[in-house]
């Protein structure tokens, strides 16, 4: 290179007298013009540097798809040699040395080869034929089966003697899934009731039309489906008020308070209790009530106890009414709870 600055000779010749190519002779003479400062560019200890690093960058990516990869699969699956993988599986897979993986499992490459040669063990033979009797029994169930089910069917039906847990294993390494009940979201906690609870599950009165409870209820016809809204006294246990339709808005449970108003004209302070149902907590409901001085009350959310003597009717006119006949038009229900209410 010092010759070839001199400019004694060509370079060709002196690269001719070295027994070099004349591009070789040249580039040198870039590299040293680089390492020595005069022009820039990356020096010789740099590229090494460079290609340390990315050797480093590469090998610990293979580490990490090895880790990836070993967490959910067997040491060949890892290493995908061209004995383990298919050719057409091998296309587009990346491969794994057989060193690194075995250096980053811990194993040796003797023993992962003398594993990867083995034959399959009895246990490995009878999973396998038992994966494939299971798959039958979860394609007969039209996939809706379960390992419970599953389990119940080889047992009981086909006398085979295995564990639940295994059948589970089984099934989960097949990818086979059974129907089951989705998990419902938890619901927002009541809203704060109207009204609170006056009645505490007393319902006893000292005298007519101080305390009633209402309720709304419904039963089926061949039309369509009538609901029933009634008012009963605690002190008489008579209905003193009720209302029936084809829906259930809440001019069924105001129709029922009037007619019960207009009936026995209550005297301000009486009590009437309802569920937290949308209709009896609706602004008009609380308005009538608030017009006619009556205090209203309400008992939990979903708890039939705190309105059991209302409840306690409907269960009687469900077991002698509605459930003794079978109803054609809502016309024929409405006149059959007319004349067994007024009747009651």
């Amino acid at each position: 290179m010092e010759l070839a600055r001199l400019r004694e000779k060509p370079i060709r010749e002196i690269a001719h007298d070295l027994g070099i190519a004349e591009s070789c002779l040249r580039r040198w003479m870039k590299v040293d013009d680089v390492d020595a400062g005069r022009t820039e560019g990356t020096t010789t200890d740099e590229h090494a540097e460079l290609v340390r690093l990315r050797r480093e960058l590469r090998v610990a990516k293979m580490e990490i798809e090895i880790l990836k990869r070993a967490s959910a699969t067997s040491p060949a699956r890892c290493c995908q040699t061209q004995n383990s993988v298919p050719a057409g599986q091998r296309a587009g897979r990346r491969r794994v040395p057989v060193a690194v993986t075995c250096r980053v499992l811990g194993v040796s490459r003797s023993g992962f080869y003398e594993w990867l040669g083995r034959p399959p063990s009895a246990r490995a033979v009878a999973d396998a034929e038992l994966t494939t009797t299971i798959s039958q029994i979860h394609a007969g169930s039209r996939a809706t089966y379960g390992a419970p089910r599953v389990h119940a069917e080889l047992r009981l039906g086909l006398g085979q003697a295995c564990g639940r847990k295994r059948v589970a294993r089984l099934m989960r390494a097949a990818g086979l899934v059974g129907v089951c009940h989705r998990r419902k979201h938890r619901r927002v906690g009541p809203l704060p009731a109207v009204h609170e609870d006056l009645v505490r599950r007393q319902f006893t009165a000292d005298g007519p039309d101080r305390l009633w409870a209402t309720d709304i209820t419904e039963h089926p016809t061949a039309e369509g489906k009538v609901y029933c809204a009634a008012v009963i006294d605690a002190y008489s246990r008579v209905i003193v008020g009720w209302s029936v339709a084809d829906h259930m808005r809440t001019e069924l449970v105001v129709d029922a308070l009037e007619i019960a108003r207009w009936r026995r004209k209550p005297t301000a302070g009486a009590i009437v209790h309802s569920d937290r149902g949308s209709q009896y907590t609706s602004w008009i409901f609380g308005h009538r009530l608030r017009a006619a001085g009556l205090l209203g009350s309400m008992g939990r959310v979903a708890s039939s106890v705190d309105n059991t003597m209302i409840e306690s009717f409907w269960s009687t006119m469900q077991r002698e009414l509605l459930d003794r006949h079978h109803w054609s038009t809502r016309a024929e229900l409405g006149s059959a709870i007319f004349e067994w209410i007024e009747g009651f």
